[in-house]
């Protein structure tokens, strides 16, 4: 006889994410770094969201507990890794990040960073690069830390320049330093420091990153499957391959690693947990929340049907699928927000959500412009919704 395979429903799934993304307020956390390991890794592009992210998650919304984590206890380590993304992630779980995807993906950056400057600036080879590579890193050792601008003056081929497309309408020039600084944090060699202004800035400086353990890549992609099937599950393959940016064999190979069970999910498609996990989990209290630009909740995965109306998906995306400032309620995207330039918090719901939602939802905006204080944030990659919203329209 052929065993029944587990339904896991939209309903169940929005429970799960509530719960498991620490959005229900009986579960908030105490630290970042439990924040961080709940999502997997805090989306990083847009120095804001982090920031956002993470106090939409804690009992107590604060910057100071952010900074402590990311510049002082230094236990958020940024890394651009999964589909190319940069994510904060914990220092016990960046070693499988860097093995896993980082790595990889730090091989192309130099690849193409050598063959830009074979192309694009004067006297360039692997050997020179290797060469400035080590002059930064010991004049770091020297510093401490130091901006890229402070680095040019130890290294001076940093100040040295790459034209891009010349002659064209869209000609660029591209500071060597800026590519060699983004490779050398690729390659888990250095790291952002605290900012240079406020903690919206993206002028900061940089530090030295001690070398993790060398974890085996295949081992290092299990663990980084098995926590997301354990923050996102259930999830499809696609989901999987989406989220991590690998290949279907990468991804097939690290699901047969951890185990990974298929259930079936509302629309008919296959989804996947880990075991033990096909069980219900019990329905939350109910939830709002305003979650910023690139949050990792919206930005989980790749069949959003279940949590986003497909009708929505323009207002709230840019072209490059980049997701804007999210409205929840109860584990479904009910709407957009933004703030404008006076600091008011302004929200568009897209459907009747009902009096216990839409109270709920003030409340959550109270929560967020009182931690916020005077501070205004912009999106880096801005949509049609809350460019609408900022306007007045």
């Amino acid at each position: 006889m052929t065993k029944a395979v587990p339904v896991i429903g939209d309903a169940e799934r929005r429970a799960r994410l509530g719960w498991r993304q620490l959005l229900v307020p009986s579960v908030r956390a105490a630290r970042v770094e439990d924040v961080a390991d709940a999502v997997v890794g805090l989306h990083a592009t847009d120095a804001a969201t982090v920031y956002l992210s993470a106090c939409a998650r804690l009992a107590e919304p604060s910057v100071a507990e952010v900074d402590r984590a990311l510049y002082e206890d230094v236990t958020l380590v940024k890394l651009l890794s999964m589909r190319r993304t940069i994510f904060a992630v914990t220092e016990g779980f960046a070693p499988y990040v860097s093995s896993g995807a980082a790595r990889a993906i730090a091989l192309k950056e130099r690849s193409t960073l050598l063959k830009h400057l074979r192309e694009h600036a004067e006297g360039w080879d692997e050997a020179r690069l290797a060469a400035t590579e080590r002059e930064v890193l010991a004049a770091l050792a020297r510093r401490g830390e130091a901006t890229t601008g402070e680095l040019a003056e130890d290294v001076p081929q940093l100040r040295e320049s790459m034209v891009m497309a010349a002659g064209k309408p869209y000609e660029a020039r591209q500071s060597v330093g800026s590519r060699l600084l983004r490779l050398l944090a690729s390659d888990g060699r250095v790291r952002r420091c605290r900012p240079r202004g406020s903690w919206l800035s993206s002028s900061y400086p940089w530090a030295l990153v001690p070398q993790w353990p060398d974890v085996p890549v295949r081992e290092a992609k299990a663990e980084v499957v098995r926590r997301w099937l354990a923050a996102y599950g259930p999830g499809t393959v696609e989901d999987v391959k989406w989220w991590t940016g690998w290949t279907l064999g990468e991804v097939r190979r690290a699901l047969a690693d951890v185990g990974a069970l298929e259930v079936a999910l509302a629309d008919g498609s296959a989804g996947l947990v880990l075991p033990g996990d096909a069980g219900p989990v019990a329905a939350p209290e109910p939830w709002a929340a305003l979650l910023p630009a690139l949050d990792p909740a919206v930005m989980g995965w790749r069949g959003r049907d279940w949590y986003l109306r497909p009708g929505d998906v323009p207002a709230l995306f840019d072209r490059a699928g980049n997701a804007g400032p999210t409205v929840w309620w109860c584990g479904e995207v009910v709407g957009g927000w933004a703030q404008r330039a006076d600091g008011e918090l302004v929200w568009r719901l897209f459907r009747d959500v009902g009096v216990e939602a839409e109270r709920a939802v003030v409340v959550a905006a109270e929560r967020l412009a009182a931690w916020l204080g005077p501070v205004r944030v912009t999106p880096r990659f801005r949509t049609p919704l809350e460019r609408e919203l900022v306007a007045g329209a």
